[in-house]
């Protein structure tokens, strides 16, 4: 938003965004469109989903505060720009399929090309570098959080126990949608999770987060 105000041509049609953002190579094509600014300049756009960059756009947000801080800006709360511990991140995931290790290293080493785009009904590759991607971001934040003795203050809300059709991004028929959202709300009732370091899986908290309320 920051940036918008700098540079009008980024002023895009929330419907470009949308199309933009969702074109998932090998899901849905990649989108082109033009903008045009106050001056009447013209700005070329070729995007695809920002997911193949920060499929955990997390450390995203939190590189975008710290660069406001960095500027002095005046809408944020003034703090030294390294001072994660007095930042407040609820990460929000869209679920991930369980590891149900579908696939091993000897049927791996026979795919080519196609076997690894296409496998079974599933896409090994850009499975591969999408969860990892989000573990990654997921795992550094938690031990940045720990590391500063703030770890309450970052909350990965993700449900990684789907399988099947639950784990697909595809398919947006009624009878799927309603059964996300009802998963979403089963997750709303699930104990705190948060990420191992020895291991690097979540695991529930056994000690809830204290919830304080004003009089």
């Amino acid at each position: 938003m920051m940036q918008v105000k700098k540079d009008h041509y980024l002023d895009a049609r929330l419907s470009d965004i949308c199309i933009s953002t969702s074109a998932a190579p090998t899901y849905l094509p990649a989108y082109h469109f033009m903008n045009q600014d106050d001056e009447g300049n013209v700005r070329e756009f070729n995007l695809i989903d920002g997911g193949v960059a920060a499929n955990n756009p997390a450390l995203v947000a939190i590189s975008q505060v710290t660069k406001q801080i960095f500027a002095e800006n005046p809408d944020f709360f003034p703090t030294k720009p390294m001072d994660y511990g007095r930042f407040l991140v609820i990460s929000i995931g869209t679920g991930s399929s369980k590891g149900e290790q579908k696939y091993n290293a000897n049927m791996a080493s026979k795919w080519g090309v196609l076997g690894w785009l296409l496998h079974g009904g599933s896409t090994p590759l850009v499975d591969v570098f999408t969860q990892a991607s989000a573990d990654m971001v997921d795992f550094h934040i938690s031990v940045v959080f720990q590391a500063l003795h703030s770890e309450e203050n970052y909350v990965r809300i993700q449900d990684d126990t789907l399988t099947g059709t639950d784990a697909s991004v595809d398919i947006s028929t009624k009878e799927n949608l309603d059964k996300l959202v009802k998963i979403g709300e089963h997750l709303l009732k699930k104990p705190v999770s948060r990420v191992n370091l020895e291991t690097g899986l979540s695991q529930r908290r056994l000690k809830m987060v204290a919830q304080t309320r004003r009089p």
